[in-house]
């Protein structure tokens, strides 16, 4: 296994809980498994609350790369888009320090999960968008999605557009938290697992129950992962 991008159908799909429960699955296997956060916006101060959340659901404290900040070089005050949080705080986004940062973790874990900020195509920066940067570094898309009005639609866009430039489609994992109606959830679920068939990942969706991360459950990825494992 390497580093993994997990990315949702837009800004509230549950990424961080998906993350959380995945680096969960892999550590209770004795993986040497870490998460990181590709930008962080909506902090005063402190760690990147995504990272916490990640290492409640693992059952873990905060690792020293947390604490140091490699698992989240750039944290922002503003809850925008990364690109308009960065341009507040008159910076920009440091691409090649995160690519820096993944490297060294690389070299310290098996996996890496790698979050990203909401949907594939918000911006980073002007005129760069997230699925830009994941595009260049040909990373493995595990896509958050559920079974909300609207997903389907966010969610075959989502996996078209990855897949046409050339992004590895590892799997999906859709969040049962936005269940508001069996029949929708029901048929949302049933044309996932039909697209996914299109890309070489028929079985790799994984259903995530509503976590309570206080007591999270026990969920296997085993279908999304154990393809990559050696």
């Amino acid at each position: 296994m390497s580093v993994f991008f997990v990315g949702g159908i837009d800004t509230d799909a549950g990424k961080s809980y998906a993350t959380g429960m995945m680096a969960r699955y892999l550590h209770k296997r004795k993986i040497r498994i870490i998460t990181q956060k590709l930008v962080q916006t909506g902090v005063e101060l402190g760690m990147a609350e995504d990272l916490l959340l990640h290492r409640t659901l693992m059952g873990v404290k905060p690792f020293p790369r947390d604490l140091d900040g490699t698992t989240c070089r750039e944290i922002f005050k503003f809850p925008a888009s990364p690109h308009l949080a960065a341009a507040l705080e008159q910076r920009i986004i440091d691409l090649k320090a995160i690519t820096a940062a993944t490297e060294l973790l690389e070299r310290e874990f098996d996996t890496i999960l790698l979050e990203g900020a909401g949907g594939l195509h918000v911006p980073l920066k002007r005129g760069f968008l997230s699925i830009d940067y994941l595009a260049e570094r040909h990373y493995p898309l595990i896509l958050v999605t559920s079974g909300k009005l609207g997903s389907i639609n966010h969610t075959l866009m989502s996996l078209e557009t990855a897949a046409a430039r050339g992004i590895k489609i590892a799997g999906m994992v859709f969040n049962r938290f936005f269940d508001t109606n069996p029949e929708i959830s029901a048929d949302a679920l049933e044309i996932f697992r039909e697209a996914l068939k299109k890309y070489s990942c028929p079985n790799a969706l994984v259903e995530l129950p509503a976590i309570d991360k206080s007591n999270p459950p026990d969920v296997s990825f085993a279908s999304i992962f154990d393809k990559y494992d050696s």
